[in-house]
């Protein structure tokens, strides 16, 4: 493992996807572990995306956490997708970690409401209701967070949930990453956490492996921090950790 660290944020390397996603998952159990010593419920959010499959396998198989304590939320859902698209991250997210552990209980983002901007109000108050814990996240190709692109990225949203229209890089990321066959196939909207509804975590952990987000991962640490660069602002979070593995931080050195 190489570290560093740039501003607040703490970086850490591994050799491999598997060892990365197995040292950020041991890393979000030690947190868990010590708030439940302290609380007795937990907040997290988690994100959705083939980044994450190696930390959610080994979050599901390490013991030692009360998961019927823990409240979960996921951080952003596409609009207009049929309820059983395999697509729709509360999906994903239900057959890699939601189905498989006794959450004492699972909030969806429902991109399909009859009025989403009531829906982005319904998922505000319940982050208000359940400050949130611990943030689980990655980092787009367009270095952003959630699905806060570049041009609808604001460091001082007043909103916690909003809409969003999705930008051209970040819907044929969804392409590269084998989740749709082509962009056309990809929503052009969806719901996500805002910038400081994230930010409001008291831990944020961002497990970003493979080679496609080098570059992303250059400008989160090179780059001033600015909306052009969503995930410039981890590095004003002062408990926030970024794992990545050789291929992603090979344009970087620590």
């Amino acid at each position: 493992m190489k570290t560093g660290k740039v501003d607040l944020l703490t970086i850490q390397q591994y050799d491999s996807r598997a060892a990365m996603g197995s040292a950020a998952a041991s890393a979000v159990v030690r947190e868990l572990q010590s708030l439940q010593q302290k609380q007795e419920t937990v907040n997290i959010v988690f994100a959705a995306a083939p980044s994450q499959n190696e930390f959610l396998e080994a979050l599901v198989h390490t013991p030692g956490i009360d998961w019927t304590r823990i409240n979960a939320f996921h951080m952003d859902e596409y609009i207009g997708l049929p309820d059983d698209a395999p697509q729709r991250f509360g999906n994903f997210l239900k057959e890699r970690i939601f189905g498989k552990l006794p959450f004492r209980s699972v909030n969806y983002l429902n991109g399909n409401a009859a009025d989403v901007r009531q829906e982005c109000e319904r998922y505000t108050q319940l982050l208000r209701q359940h400050p949130v814990d611990i943030v689980c996240m990655g980092i787009g190709e367009n270095c952003h967070i959630a699905f806060n692109d570049p041009h609808v990225a604001d460091f001082n949203d007043p909103a916690w949930v909003k809409v969003v229209d999705l930008d051209e890089a970040c819907r044929q990321q969804q392409v590269n990453d084998g989740c749709f066959p082509m962009i056309r196939s990809v929503p052009t909207h969806a719901l996500t956490l805002t910038i400081p509804a994230l930010m409001a975590a008291t831990f944020i952990f961002c497990v970003v492996p493979g080679a496609n987000k080098a570059t992303a991962v250059r400008h989160t640490l090179t780059a001033a921090v600015h909306a052009m660069y969503p995930s410039t602002v981890l590095r004003t979070h002062g408990n926030a950790v970024l794992f990545v593995d050789g291929d992603s931080a090979s344009e970087v050195q620590l």
